[in-house]
């Protein structure tokens, strides 16, 4: 299954602590248009809404999972909020209270958002 989306947060680089506490996984959550939640839902993925937005969060415990740009090169996984990503991903099997749990394969970076900073940025602030 392949969804796309704008990042919201990520956790690519190391695991996501929750609560002061190493959860062990790698995570992305990305916001939707409602065409591709429409999608991840009729397979079963529970979506949560922000702001009248759909969002999903994507996870793996594996360290080494390909993050790449429009040119099928290596990137970093360190993707700021805004840019636009393609996630490439396998369902769980559905479970009874989480639904399906999308892990993910693989990430193409497909806009990277502009994070600023400089010393020319100092003077608009």
């Amino acid at each position: 299954m392949i969804t796309e989306g704008i990042v919201s947060f990520c956790n690519l680089k190391e695991t996501e602590k929750y609560n002061g506490q190493d959860t062990g996984k790698y995570s992305i959550v990305v916001i939707m248009e409602q065409e591709a939640s429409d999608k991840l839902v009729a397979e079963g993925v529970k979506i949560k809404e922000y702001k009248n937005q759909p969002q999903r969060k994507f996870t793996t415990v594996y360290e080494h999972f390909p993050v790449i740009d429009e040119d099928d090169k290596p990137t970093s996984k360190n993707i700021p909020y805004g840019s636009k990503v393609r996630i490439k991903w396998k369902p769980s099997d559905p479970h009874p209270t989480y639904g399906t749990i999308p892990y993910i394969q693989k990430i193409r970076v497909l806009e990277l958002a502009d994070i600023g900073g400089g010393a020319d940025d100092e003077e608009d602030f």
